[in-house]
């Protein structure tokens, strides 16, 4: 059953939306304190990218960018930083489509879409103005242009290696089947 399209205004990232969202990030290398206690530490996932902590976080919610001289945090820390900074993507997200009417899964797979690649990109792409368009379809097979990072083609074999971006690309095509099955 498809899901039912509603005003994009009326959305908010769901359960299993943010779900998603933290496994498609992952949590980095893991360090344990003396006391025991499993930390995140800060690191840059794929060549060419920034540096990130936690669930895919490149910055705190007071607008710092990620360091790799940054402290270790904790596993709970990670999930809170992740839903704060899901939340007030959300809002901005929501902004940039008044008017459209949307399914949950489609608002849940953008809005990870804009966690990935930011607000920006997200404003400039060919999925917002097909969706604007009344193009919901038009929107998901727009998905499959986004598989660049730092300049490669993530859909490129060759660039699949260690340090590679493969992951890009597989997110993507995640993301493409996911909003095809939602129309």
């Amino acid at each position: 059953m498809k899901g039912l399209r509603v005003a994009v205004a009326t959305l908010t990232l769901s359960a299993a939306g943010f779900a998603v969202w933290v496994s498609s990030e992952g949590t980095g290398p893991v360090a344990v304190r003396p006391d025991g206690v499993e930390v995140l530490k800060p690191y840059v996932p794929t060549q060419g990218d920034v540096p990130t902590i936690g669930h895919g976080s490149t910055r705190y919610e007071d607008g710092r960018r990620v360091m790799l001289a940054d402290p270790p945090i904790t596993h709970r820390r990670a999930e809170e930083l992740a839903r704060n900074l899901n939340r007030a993507e959300e809002r901005r997200f929501a902004a940039s489509l008044p008017g459209v009417q949307m399914t949950q899964e489609e608002f849940d797979l953008y809005l990870d879409f804009v966690g990935q690649y930011g607000m920006p990109k997200w404003s400039n792409s060919t999925m917002r103005r097909e969706l604007l368009a009344g193009r919901p379809g038009a929107a998901c097979e727009a998905l499959l242009r986004y598989r660049f990072q730092a300049g490669r083609d993530c859909a490129l074999p060759k660039n699949w290696g260690p340090k590679g971006c493969k992951g890009v690309w597989l997110r993507q095509q995640v993301r493409h089947s996911a909003c095809v099955a939602a129309q």
